[in-house]
Formats: C-alpha cells, sequence, structure tokens
C-alpha cells in the first residue's frame, strides 16, 4: 500500500484545550490505514497556547507539518493553505475539535479507493447543539442549495477526502471569497457521501461566532448563484404590479367618494419603495464587494512560521 501517500489537513485557530488528545486520535488513524502520511497544520492566527504546543508536536513528529498566518484569515485559507503544501494522491480536510470523528476517515479513504473523486461527510445526526443551531443549519442548507446553479449536497460540511486532481483544480481558483462546498459542486467531479453521526466539541467554544457563518453563508450564495440578482428584478415586477393595483384602487375609491386618509397611503409608498431600492443596492453591493476584493490582487493569506516544510 505504499505507493499512495496520504495529506491530512488541519485548520486550528485557538484550539490549545483539544490540541493534543485532538493529534493522538488522528495520528492514530492515518497510522492503521497503512499508507504514508503527513498530518498538515495550519495555525490561523491563534491568541492562546496553540502555536507552542504545534511546535512541540511538530518537532516531536516529523510527519507533522506546521504553516502559522501572521493573524487570522479564516478557515477557509486555512484549508487553502494546507492545499498549497500538500504532497498527497489524496488530502482529507477535519476540524482540530474532534466533531467530525478521525475514526470516520478509513471510510472516506476506502470509497476515494473505489473511485470517488470527492468523498465528503455527511451528517445522519449532530450530537451537542442546540435546537437554534440545528434549525438554522438546516434552513441554510436548503436555501443554499435551492439558490446554487450547481448541486451543493445538503447538511454537509468541509470534512471530505479529495483526490488529487481535484486538489490540483482547486489550486487553480485563487479567489479571496472561498466557499470550498461550493467550489467542490462546481468542479463536477464524482463525489460519494459517507455518513456519520457528528459529535459534540470535545473541549473548547465553537470558533464560528454568527458573524462568520454569516459571511461564509453570503460568500456560498453570491459566488454560486446569480439568483439573487434576478430575484431582484422580480421584486421589483412583484411590486411594481401591486404599486398598479393600490393606484386603480385609489381611483375607484375617489370615484364612489369613499373617504381615505390619503397621507397613509403616501407614506407606506415611500416605506415601500425605500426598502425596495436598499434592498436592491444591498444585494449589489455584495456583488461589487467580491468583485472589488479580487480587483485588489493581494495574496490570499500571509505565512509568519513554518515547520517541517521543506
Amino acid at each position: 500500500m505504499s505507493d499512495k501517500f496520504l495529506s491530512l489537513i488541519v485548520p486550528v485557530f485557538n484550539e490549545q484545550e483539544v490540541m493534543q488528545v485532538s493529534f493522538e486520535r488522528m495520528d492514530a488513524v492515518m497510522r492503521e490505514i497503512g499508507y504514508p502520511y503527513e498530518i498538515i497544520y495550519v495555525n490561523d492566527g491563534s491568541r492562546d497556547d496553540t502555536m507552542r504546543q504545534l511546535r512541540q508536536i511538530a518537532k516531536e513528529n516529523k510527519q507533522v507539518r506546521v504553516r502559522s498566518f501572521s493573524r487570522n484569515f479564516g478557515h477557509q485559507l486555512a484549508v487553502t493553505a494546507g492545499m498549497d503544501i500538500a504532497r498527497g494522491d489524496a488530502l482529507i480536510i477535519i476540524d482540530a475539535d474532534l466533531q467530525d470523528p478521525p475514526e470516520v476517515i478509513p471510510e472516506l479513504v476506502k470509497a476515494w479507493e473505489s473511485g470517488a473523486d470527492i468523498a465528503y461527510g455527511k451528517r445522519a445526526k449532530r450530537e451537542g447543539e442546540t435546537f437554534m443551531k440545528k434549525f438554522t443549519a438546516f434552513c441554510y442548507y436548503r436555501l443554499l442549495s435551492s439558490m446554487s446553479a450547481y448541486p451543493i449536497p445538503l447538511d454537509t460540511g468541509d470534512f471530505r477526502l479529495i483526490d488529487r486532481k481535484v486538489a490540483d483544480t482547486f489550486l487553480k481558483m485563487r479567489e479571496h471569497n472561498r466557499f470550498l462546498r461550493g467550489m467542490s459542486a462546481w468542479m463536477g467531479y464524482e463525489s460519494v457521501p459517507v455518513e456519520y453521526v457528528r459529535h459534540e466539541r470535545y473541549a473548547g467554544k465553537t470558533k464560528y461566532t454568527l458573524k462568520k457563518m454569516l459571511k461564509l453563508a453570503m460568500d456560498g450564495i453570491t459566488g454560486f448563484s446569480n439568483r439573487p440578482l434576478s430575484i431582484v428584478g422580480t421584486l421589483g415586477t412583484v411590486f411594481s404590479m401591486i404599486s398598479g393595483l393600490g393606484l386603480v384602487a385609489l381611483i375607484v375609491l375617489c370615484c364612489c367618494a369613499v373617504k381615505f386618509p390619503a397621507w397613509l397611503w403616501a407614506v407606506d409608498g415611500l416605506v415601500l419603495l425605500d426598502g425596495i431600492i436598499m434592498l436592491c443596492m444591498g444585494i449589489q453591493g455584495a456583488y461589487m464587494n467580491r468583485m472589488y476584493d479580487e480587483l485588489k490582487g493581494r495574496p490570499l493569506y500571509i505565512v509568519g512560521e513554518e515547520l517541517n516544510v521543506d
């Protein structure tokens, strides 16, 4: 089995409580698979003891490679930084918090050995999460799937295995506002799901704040769907028709000598028009912001330190 090589990519941000246990479980699973492997940690600007622990792990384990950002650039760019130096015939992406069990990795590898270009983890159940988190995730994935021009599997995250040719395609796509799940769907490679139970976080708190989740949601929608733009046109048409019917109603009421406070219609009409204009500007601004980020031509990330990286 030594003819293949695996790369495990682990983005980390303030994970001092789980780093050692996480490494031990992941390393044990990778050894059991039987292929030569490397574990690539990308420190996304952690401000706790994470980087000190990574230095010690890399010192004691030569199969561990570390890239540390100069500041926090975000989860999606941390995964990209790992891909940039990965040498594997297959790349596996997993978070350090152990919510996605490392013990599922062999199943992803088996799917790859059977011919899959992408084997992605599909959450059959989510443990240790609040009703609101589950409900919002349920709604978001279905909204994204309905709006995307490309089929994005429901109830999936970035926990997946990708073949070398898929990784090479990723590396050609250098947009700043990245949404890896959508990029995978856009490529069209053969993908197979591997169902698993998502566990409760082993220790610490989630690093995906509401702000970060909303940004990821917006990147997913604006990056892989132009339907928000068409929705604006549809809303404009609908509201114009409603306004026209309202005008007809006013004329009828006037003809029937029915008294009504006309200023209420004026105020309501102004509020409605302002709302439509602001909605249109907001959606257009989201797309223009993406173009602005790309036109600046800045690097995707800045590496401050590397360990065991040739």
